[in-house]
């Protein structure tokens, strides 16, 4: 087959695997990079322009899109999917799962394990949306912010309100979250692909650090999942729409609770954790 895997970086971990992954097993696989394309859009005949040539056509495209270029990556995507192009992860699935907020509505709607989240417009809010949650301490999270960027842990009502408000007259939208203390600065990375998990690691939070990003100094070991968190890790990537995404769980007195699905996640640090060829 011809692939086409979009990635601003051929020296990327992933986009370089990927491409070996393809070429080792016959496909010709080519690097595109997402904002050098341009889009030819008629009623007869959808194209993708690349410096200053139109991309011949691909059997399959395997998106590799940045949060910061969600947008116009997404845009490119659509219109490969225009031409007839098989996309792994959909275009309208990579905009649901970048939206915080829209992803934990789709979950919830779904009956998943979520912390429990609060949403509002207005500083005037901020004690019933502490409060409501379960009050101090909370977490609270910029609907943007990606790797860990834009997470407070806030150990006090008082501190939870200061920052509400400060976030706020920034005009930022954030989620006040209960903070699941159990987890112990620890979640899981569930790799899903065709609906199977396919690989899996606990990342460990560093010393004093609530947030387990591998880019903040967390550590990642194997791990052994039960039938309840791969059959949610499983459930929540069907409710993004995605055929391949990395399942993050917290492990609570309640079960297994889905923070987020990402729609492009690093492979590195699952590799070298569980020694699999993702």
């Amino acid at each position: 087959m011809k692939v086409a895997i979009l990635s601003r970086n051929k020296n990327l971990y992933s986009t370089r695997r990927l491409k070996e992954a393809g070429e080792a097993m016959g496909h010709e696989v080519d690097i595109i990079d997402t904002l050098h394309c341009y889009m030819d859009i008629t009623s007869t005949r959808s194209a993708v322009r690349y410096k200053g040539k139109e991309l011949p056509k691909y059997d399959a495209i395997i998106p590799r899109i940045g949060a910061s270029v969600t947008f116009y990556g997404t845009a490119v995507a659509r219109q490969f999917e225009m031409m007839g192009t098989f996309n792994i992860n959909e275009s309208v699935a990579i905009s649901r799962s970048r939206d915080k907020l829209r992803s934990l509505q789709l979950l919830s709607r779904k009956g998943l394990g979520l912390p429990r989240t609060g949403f509002a417009n207005k500083p005037d809010n901020a004690k019933d949306l502490i409060k409501n949650v379960g009050g101090a301490p909370v977490v609270i999270k910029l609907l943007e912010g990606t790797q860990g960027i834009g997470v407070v842990l806030a150990d006090t009502a008082k501190s939870a309100e200061a920052i509400i408000e400060a976030f706020m007259g920034l005009k930022a939208n954030i989620l006040v979250q209960e903070f699941i203390k159990e987890a112990g600065g620890a979640d899981i990375r569930c790799l899903v692909i065709g609906g199977k998990v396919v690989a899996a690691m606990k990342r460990q939070g560093a010393e004093g650090e609530f947030r387990s990003n591998l880019h903040r100094g967390g550590s990642a070991t194997v791990v052994k999942l039960s039938k309840e968190e791969r059959d949610t890790a499983v459930k929540a990537a069907k409710a993004m729409g995605l055929n391949m995404c990395g399942v993050d769980l917290l492990r609570s007195q309640n079960g297994p609770m889905v923070m987020e699905v990402n729609s492009s996640p690093g492979l590195e640090g699952i590799e070298k954790a569980t020694g699999k060829n993702v």
